[in-house]
């Protein structure tokens, strides 16, 4: 059975939006083409999530956040060892590795909240309805933080996107390691939504002058 499209309810008017991800404070878009941007690509990185749910289901439901913040980790190396040789053995690119790591960090979110099952235990369609809440939260977030840094990640090369990627699941690791506790530092799923968001970065710079052509 085909999946039914999620209705994410927005108080804005049709022509404002044209994807999925749109924002409900009109005042809060102050930069459309970082916002249009960021939209497109967490469209594409939903297009893969739901083909994939629509094969396996969620079948994610099973896994620990320590097992989902150790894809990541898998993931992110990956893309730093493209970089670093330019070559891949199965080849595939950077591109979906950064996809991959939008998806498992939402994810992450999700098992964060709800807790992990023994078997899977939600429908697609819900599981869409979390994705897509979750997706608008970062999309939120990084509106706000865009607002205080005026457009640095702009200036920012990909290769730094991975590497405080890294940064971010070293962090996760050793929270997860003290059990969820801090003592200044923000929690393991502030970690996911900076790891979602800096990989966004990433689809939009890998992306932007193939589409511009």
């Amino acid at each position: 059975m085909p999946l039914k499209k999620a209705k994410i309810h927005l108080k804005l008017p049709a022509t404002d939006f044209n994807c999925y991800f749109c924002i409900k404070n009109r005042n809060m878009c102050k930069n459309t083409d970082t916002n249009s941007e960021f939209r497109e690509a967490l469209d594409r990185c939903r297009t893969i999530f739901a083909a994939k749910l629509g094969d396996y289901g969620p079948s994610w439901r099973i896994m620990r956040p320590e097992a989902i913040t150790d894809q990541l980790f898998i993931k992110a190396k990956r893309i730093r060892q493209l970089q670093e040789s330019g070559t891949s053995a199965v080849g595939e690119g950077i591109l979906p590795e950064f996809i991959a790591i939008v998806n498992y960090g939402i994810v992450g979110i999700i098992q964060l909240r709800l807790g992990y099952a023994d078997h899977k235990d939600m429908s697609a369609d819900r599981a869409m309805e979390l994705y897509d809440e979750i997706a608008t939260e970062a999309m939120n977030l990084m509106i706000k933080k865009n607002t205080d840094y005026n457009e640095a990640w702009r200036g920012m090369r990909v290769l730094s996107y991975v590497d405080l990627i890294l940064a971010k699941i070293e962090r996760t690791k050793e929270i997860e390691d003290h059990k969820g506790v801090t003592k200044v530092s923000e929690g393991i799923d502030a970690n996911y939504f900076d790891m979602i968001n800096y990989s966004v970065f990433g689809i939009i710079k890998l992306t932007e002058n193939a589409d511009c052509r």
